[in-house]
C-alpha cells in the first residue's frame, strides 16, 4: 500500500467521524442544549440536527439515576418521578416523624434548567424536604396523618413556584409513608381502642335505652288496651245486668197482671206472690241441714195471713156470668 492510499483512507475516516459528529440524531421527548465557543447557540429538536464539530458542543446535565448524580447530554422532557429519602420532621406538638415523599415533575425549559441551576436534582430534594419540614411543623401528629391531601396540595403549591425559574413544573406530591415513633403508635393504638370501646359502651347503652323505651312504651299500650277492654266489659256486662233486669221487670209485671187477673180485685196479688216467696225460702230450708236451727222472723204472720188469703182464694165462689 502506498502513501496516497493511505492518506485517502485516512481522509474517508477523517470525513465520516466529521459526518458523524455534524449530524445529531435527537429521539423524541429528549433534546440537547449546544453552545457554540462557550456560549449558548441552540436547543436541538427531536430528529436530525446538524452542528459544526470542534465549535459547538453539547451542556452537560446533572440527572438522577438510580438515586446517584449523574453527568449526561440528554435531557429528558417526559414526566419524572423522584423518590427521596426518609426524613426526620417534628410536628406542632414536638412529635419527631418520619417522612418520605414522591416528586412527579417535568422538565418544560431545558435552558433555565440547565443554566439556572447547578444541580437540579440535588436542588428539588433539599427544597421539597425544607418545604415539608415547614408544613409539618404547622401541624399536630393527627392533622399529620389525617390531612395528606392538604399537605400534598400546598406542597405542591410551594414547589411549583419555587421552580418555576429553573424551567420545571411540579405536577403532584405524593406523601409515600409516614411513621410516628414506636411510642406515639402504641399511645394512638391505645387511645383507638379506647375509643373503641367508648363508642361500643355507647352504643350499647342506647340499644338498651331505646329497648326500655319501647318495651316500656309497649306495656304502656297493653295496659291502655286492657283497660279499655276492661272498661268495655263492665259497660257491656252493665248493660246486661240491666237489661235482664228489665226483663225481670218485665216479666214480674206480667206475672203480677196474670196472677191479677187471675184472683181477681178482692184479693191484693202482692199477698200471693209474697207467700210464694216464702214458700219457696221454706222449701230451701227444710232441704238443707237439719241440724241447725232456724229462726223465722216475725213478720212470719203475714205468711199466714197470705196463706189464709189464698185459701179463701180457692174457697170463693166464682164470679156471675154477664
Amino acid at each position: 500500500m502506498d502513501v496516497a492510499s493511505i492518506i485517502l483512507i485516512a481522509i474517508v475516516i477523517l470525513a465520516l467521524i466529521v459526518v458523524k459528529m455534524t449530524i445529531v440524531i435527537i429521539p423524541q421527548s429528549e433534546t440537547k442544549i449546544i453552545e457554540r465557543l462557550g456560549r449558548y447557540h441552540a436547543t436541538l429538536k427531536p430528529g436530525i440536527n446538524i452542528i459544526i464539530p470542534f465549535v459547538d458542543r453539547a451542556k452537560e446535565f446533572v440527572t438522577m439515576v438510580a438515586g446517584r448524580y449523574v453527568y449526561t447530554t440528554d435531557i429528558d422532557l417526559r414526566e419524572q418521578v423522584y423518590d427521596f429519602d426518609k426524613q426526620n420532621v417534628i410536628t406542632k406538638d414536638n412529635v419527631q416523624t418520619q417522612i418520605n415523599a414522591l416528586l412527579y415533575f417535568q422538565i418544560v425549559d431545558p435552558f433555565k434548567a440547565v443554566y439556572e441551576i447547578n444541580n437540579l436534582p440535588n436542588a428539588i430534594e433539599k427544597l421539597t424536604q425544607t418545604t415539608l419540614r415547614n408544613i409539618i411543623g404547622e401541624l399536630e401528629l393527627d392533622e399529620t396523618l389525617t390531612s395528606r391531601d392538604t399537605i400534598n396540595t400546598k406542597l405542591r403549591a410551594v414547589l411549583d413556584d419555587a421552580t418555576n425559574k429553573w424551567g420545571i413544573k411540579v405536577n403532584r406530591v405524593e406523601l409515600q409513608d409516614i411513621q410516628p415513633p414506636q411510642s406515639v403508635l402504641q399511645a394512638m393504638e391505645k387511645q383507638m381502642q379506647a375509643e373503641r370501646n367508648k363508642r361500643a359502651t355507647i352504643l350499647t347503652s342506647e340499644g338498651q335505652k331505646a329497648a326500655a323505651i319501647l318495651q316500656s312504651e309497649g306495656q304502656k299500650e297493653a295496659r291502655i288496651n286492657q283497660a279499655e277492654a276492661d272498661r268495655q266489659t263492665e259497660i257491656l256486662r252493665a248493660e246486661g245486668e240491666a237489661q235482664a233486669r228489665i226483663r225481670r221487670a218485665e216479666a214480674e209485671a206480667k206475672a203480677i197482671e196474670v196472677v191479677t187477673e187471675a184472683v181477681g180485685k178482692s184479693t191484693n196479688p202482692a199477698n200471693y206472690l209474697l207467700a210464694q216467696k216464702y214458700i219457696t225460702m221454706l222449701e230451701e230450708v227444710a232441704s238443707g241441714d237439719r241440724t241447725k236451727t232456724v229462726f223465722l222472723p216475725f213478720e212470719a204472720s203475714n205468711l199466714l195471713g197470705s196463706i189464709g188469703g189464698i185459701r179463701e182464694l180457692f174457697n170463693a165462689p166464682e164470679p156471675p156470668v154477664k
